[in-house]
This record gives C-alpha cells, structure tokens and sequence, in this order.
C-alpha cells in the first residue's frame, strides 16, 4: 500500500501510460517485459473520508488499469492459477478476452464455472488460491505481485452489470424432479442455478428474511454491497427457482420430511456455521460483549448502521476491543469505527504475519486507525454488569502446533488493563446443531460438521450438504466449489432416477 492515498485519476494515469509504453515497443510482448510491469493498485476512498461511511471501499479498476493488470499475464500452457481455483475458473482464457478488448467474452468465459463474479471478485482470498500459483508471483518471490486476478474479474463482471448485459441461465425443458435447497448462501446459489439447469424444480429454504447467507448478514456493505448479492439471487427468480424465507428447517420442517412427506427427490443442506464460539474467560457474559456474529448481523442485515432510521439496537461505544484476526474481525472493527467508535483495538495472541485475514483487509484496518495488540490474549473482561476493562496477557511464539503455526506462549506476570466500553469475540464459529439433531442418521464430526463423501453426498441417501455446514468456517469461494459437487452429484442422482 501506498503512504499518499492515490485518486483514481492519478492511478488510470499510471496505467494510460503504461499502456502507451507497450504500445510503442515493437513485436510481441516477451515474459521479461511482462514481469517488469507493475500490479496496478486497487483505487479506493480516502480513508479519512470512509471512516464516515458505509459505501465500498475498494472502488474498482478503471478500464486503463484493466487492460494494464491483463497485459502482466504471461498465458502459461500449464495454467497453474487454475489449479489453485475451487471452481476450476479457465483464468488465461478470461484474462486474454480482456486484452482483445472482449468484456463481455471475459465474463462468459468465468460463468461457464462460476456464477457470482461480482462477489468472489470483491471477497475471495485469491492470493492464498489463483494467485498463489501464478508464475509471475513466484518470478518476482511475492505473491502480492501475482496478477491480480480478484479484481479483474471483478471489472469484467461489474462492467457486465452496468451495461445491462446480464442474462438469466438457459433452463432445460421441465423434468418433473423437485429439489430442496437449505440455506441461501453461496453454496446453496450454486447448487439452485446449477440444479435449476437441468430443469428440475428447486426451493430454497432460508431461515432468515432475507437471502444471501453470510453474504448479507455477515460480509459489511463497504466490502461487499448488498444490492449486487440480491442482484445474483434475482437471477436465481427469473430462472423460477423458488425461494421460502423465514423457513427454518430442522425446526419448521425436518430434512428428512422434506423427502418422505413433501416430495422433494434430493436435498442439499447449506446452513452455514452461524453458532459463535467463545473464549469461556470471566465476564464473557456481561452487557457491552457481543459475538461477532451477533454484532454484523445486527449491523449488516438489520441496518443498525443507518442512524435515526433503524431501530435495531447495537452498542455505539468509544473504545472497542475485537478479539481475534481472521477476515470476521476486520469486518467487526471496522464496522465499529463507522458506527461511531474513536478507538477500535485489534486483540490477537499471534503476530500479524500469521494472520488469517486478507493482507488486503489488515491494510485497510491500519489505514482507517484502527489500533493493532498482537501477541495478546485477552484473560478476563471486567466490570459490574457492563464491561468496563478487559484484562490481557503477553504471549511469545513457541514451537509449531497442529495447523503449522507457531504456538502462542503464554509470558507469566505480563497482566495489563485496558480500558473498553464494548468486546467482540471473533474466534471463529462452529455449526449451528440443529440440523444434525432433528435428522437421525445424519453423521457429523466432534465439531458438528456434517461429514460428506467425494460427491458431498452425506450418510442419507438422497441428502447431500456442503459449503461450512462441511468445512467449518470457510471461504465463499470454497463453498461455491462444495456446491458445484453437489449439484453434479444431484444431477447425477435425478437423471438416473
């Protein structure tokens, strides 16, 4: 990231000159000349000005900076980014469509795998998937130089968007099947657009009113905005996929019901992992500490960020403590400053280089002010009936545990106080019981996460479950590609039937 927050104008001018540069170098571009141009930055608001607000952040790449951004790929035979996809995105055939001018062949060619580009272009860890595998990044010995694939795919699809372009999925004639969707997130989308092509008969069941899973409650409108997550589910009506909110399956209806007395000749279950987890430290209890869950849902589905015209409660606080450093933390903190906190603390017993937030995300946190502790943890939260302090250890790093990171160490009389009005837990989550307690038979591991074979079919025939309902908290990506199985899989099952 840049000290000086460059304008949109300055960045396209950036990228017009490079682009007048190649066009004087005579014959083809070689690898070398390739590699010597720079990843163009992502324009985004001044940070000053988008502490105050809640429209996107990131602002997207100008057409200049697209065609720039393109020019870095060297069209590997091999195609390794691709290897690093979840849903297998053919990324050398999009990204020449690009730099033959062809907006609209690019999008094709990511939809004929990927239904939701606007989305994984904005919210998708491509540098631990695509762009960890790029030829240039490994060139160049940094992965942040690879090209930068998140947001040119997010230009082609938003470009698409704009221009009205966008077309609902041809549907096969009708086949009489009905399948059930369970849960409106990324995973459930694709299993319903993908089922729907077949022309079988799909409802999806939401327990909340209104769709997109953890894209609407839980991803905030200044990463993601709401109105183009509602977009990709007016795709999934105009198809005639069905949708039913306020459903809450497990206890509305059971799953197995669904089959043995609705009629439904497949199900996929994608619930999501929506049960917080907790620390179980002193004064977790009290008023002042929220789950992160409950904190975006509060502030993203319910608009407890739109002042004087939501009536949803939420904490507006001047001190804020978040625990935690995935992506979900980020979300919180920032969240926080917008709702009007001066000091938003970042608490996480590791150091920032093991991380599990994007490094896009930590920059832009430290960029709105929000205040780093690493190699902390908090011991106990403090106060009569709200919290007031919460009280914290030093940690230093040992030798590596289980998931390959190196164990916080706990350093004996290192206690200090802070001063809080509001904690946010952001640990992680674990799924919601629900599900496996009403359906008998339904096998799932010690953390509740239903356990699935090769095709994601689970230990009931005819029921099928992926996205974090399987993989624990993931990404969106990652439960669009259990979905793409899925769906194969249902498929399968109804042609045969």
């Amino acid at each position: 990231m840049n000290n000086k927050h460059q304008t949109v104008q300055e960045l396209d001018t950036i990228a017009k000159q490079v682009l007048l540069k190649i066009e004087s170098t005579p014959g083809k571009l070689s690898p070398k000349h390739r590699m010597s141009i720079l990843v163009q930055e992502m324009p985004s608001q001044d940070p000053l000005i988008r502490r105050n607000n809640t429209d996107e952040v990131a602002t997207g790449y100008t057409e200049s900076q697209t065609k720039a951004e393109a020019l870095r790929c060297l069209q590997c035979k091999n195609a390794p980014c691709i290897k690093g996809c979840p849903v297998q995105i053919d990324i050398p055939g999009f990204i020449q469509k690009i730099v033959d001018s062809d907006f609209q062949g690019a999008v094709d060619v990511i939809k004929k795998t990927s239904l939701l580009p606007s989305i994984c272009g904005r919210v998708c860890p491509q540098e631990v998937q695509c762009q960890m595998h790029c030829t240039i990044g490994k060139g160049l010995k940094d992965v942040l130089k690879s090209v930068a694939v998140g947001r040119l795919e997010r230009f082609v699809a938003d470009w698409e968007r704009e221009k009205g372009n966008i077309m609902s999925p041809q549907v096969k004639p009708n086949t009489s099947k009905k399948v059930a969707v369970v849960g409106s997130g990324p995973a459930g989308l694709v299993v319903a657009a993908d089922v729907r092509r077949e022309g079988h008969s799909v409802t999806i069941f939401e327990a909340f009113h209104k769709t997109g899973g953890v894209m609407t409650y839980g991803i905030p409108e200044f990463r993601l905005p709401k109105s183009i997550v509602q977009l990709e589910i007016e795709t999934l009506k105009s198809m005639g996929v069905e949708i039913k909110t306020n459903f809450v399956v497990g206890k509305t209806r059971k799953i197995t019901d669904l089959i043995e007395k609705d009629g439904y000749d497949a199900v996929f279950i994608g619930t999501g992992a929506g049960l917080p987890k907790f620390m179980n430290i002193e004064g977790e209890n009290m008023v002042g500490v929220y789950s992160a869950n409950e904190f975006l849902t509060r502030a993203n589905l319910m608009k407890a960020y739109v002042r004087n015209m939501a009536a949803t409660p939420i904490a507006i606080s001047k001190k804020v403590a978040v625990v935690g450093g995935g992506n979900v933390a980020m979300d919180a903190a920032r969240t926080a400053v917008r709702l009007g906190a001066k000091e938003v603390y970042i608490i996480y017993r590791r150091t920032e280089k093991e991380m599990p937030a994007r490094v896009e995300e930590i920059a832009h946190a430290k960029e709105e002010g929000i205040i780093f502790h690493t190699l902390v943890s908090p011991k106990r939260i403090i106060g009569s009936d709200k919290a007031t302090h919460i009280e914290c250890l030093r940690y230093e790093l040992g030798e590596p545990d289980e998931s390959g990171r190196r164990r916080p160490v706990e350093l004996k009389g290192s206690e200090f106080l802070m001063e809080i009005e509001t904690v946010i837990i952001a640990i992680g989550n674990d799924s919601n019981p629900l599900i496996s307690q009403t359906t008998p038979g339904l096998k799932c591991n010690k953390w509740g996460n239903i356990i699935v074979d090769e095709n994601c079919k689970s230990s009931i025939d005819r029921i099928f479950a992926g996205g974090d309902i399987v993989l624990g908290a993931a990404t969106v990506i990652l439960a669009m590609g259990q979905g793409r199985i899925a769906a194969s899989s249902i498929n399968k099952l109804l042609a045969q039937k």
